[in-house]
């Protein structure tokens, strides 16, 4: 049982556009807040519009952290968020604030407070043998040299089977042993109140249908600075957020304005199908699910939960 003593921390979690932002800003409001972001999109400084970040009027209503911090040049992993959060918990419990983490990317989440196995970093040279085969050989050697994950993983996911390859060939343990010594999570050491945002599915379907198609109306110059710099790879996360590829065909002339939308709002719907999975089969007990879409409503909630 989680002590009473230990130094509460606050997380909101839930799929896109299931209302997160504006519950995390009015508990740090009403109760000196930190708000924290877990979302793995808007730590990148190019799309505050499409990666739906707090506007600049919503971030001087209260401390805000780890929002737009780095460049779409680099690649955040979620072990630098983690480590970048705690840094973050940290400084808001030392200003007798609360820190309300805030976000729909549960690897994220799950790293801060479980921590991560301690896998060493990857020989380039088996890595890059790894990626080079096709998938299904990758498959077959992976059946012999850690089976157990050869059967839990599908014959096609080609980035997990690589994965879970070239960690059992660099380090000569499987990924799963690996992973049975976390380090690093702060779950022990905090009073964590933990409120999972899982509307109707029909409600939150119409909400991201029209928030995409305003974002299309409103993101044209953030999607263009971004396709213009020459400095980001091609396989930078950034350019991965949904909207990017949708926007620039619409800039680019190939799609209309409407096929940019509803190529927009499908992918979003499809991410926010994913997230709603996680979300209801993956967080551990205690963070506790509602289906209320009332901000007020889920503000109480969550405040039963850290001042019972």
């Amino acid at each position: 049982m989680t002590s009473p003593e230990l130094p509460r921390v606050a997380l909101i979690a839930g799929p896109t556009a299931s209302g997160k932002s504006a519950l995390a800003l009015a508990l740090a409001e009403k109760h000196r807040g930190t708000v924290i972001n877990a979302d793995s999109m808007q730590v990148y400084a190019d799309l505050r519009i499409l990666t739906a970040r707090p506007s600049e009027e919503e971030e001087a209503r209260a401390p805000h952290r780890l929002f737009g911090h780095i460049d779409g040049a680099e690649a955040c992993s979620a072990a630098r968020w983690a480590a970048e959060a705690r840094a973050a918990i940290a400084e808001a419990h030392a200003a007798d604030r609360l820190p309300i983490l805030v976000g729909g990317t549960g690897l994220y989440l799950r790293t801060l407070i479980d921590g991560i196995a301690p896998i060493p970093e990857i020989d380039p040279a088996i890595r890059a043998d790894v990626r080079a085969l096709p998938v299904a050989e990758a498959h077959a050697a992976l059946t012999l040299a850690d089976p157990a994950a050869a059967a839990r993983l599908s014959p096609t996911d080609t980035t997990r089977v690589a994965r879970a390859l070239e960690v059992v060939r660099a380090t000569g343990r499987t990924l799963a042993a690996w992973q049975d010594r976390r380090e690093g999570g702060i779950g022990d050491a905090v009073r964590l109140a933990a409120l999972i945002l899982l509307p109707d599915r029909d409600w939150l379907g119409a909400r991201i249908d029209r928030r995409f198609a305003m974002m299309v109306a409103t993101a044209d110059a953030e999607v263009r600075a971004l396709l213009a710099r020459t400095d980001i790879p091609a396989d930078a996360p950034v350019l991965r957020a949904i909207g990017v590829a949708e926007i620039g065909r619409r800039i680019s002339g190939e799609w209309s304005e409407e096929m940019a939308v509803a190529a927009g709002a499908t992918a979003t719907r499809q991410y926010a199908k994913r997230q709603y999975t996680w979300f209801r089969r993956q967080p551990p007990g205690g963070w506790e699910p509602t289906t209320e879409t009332d901000t007020y409503e889920n503000l109480a909630r969550i405040e039963r939960k850290l001042f019972p």
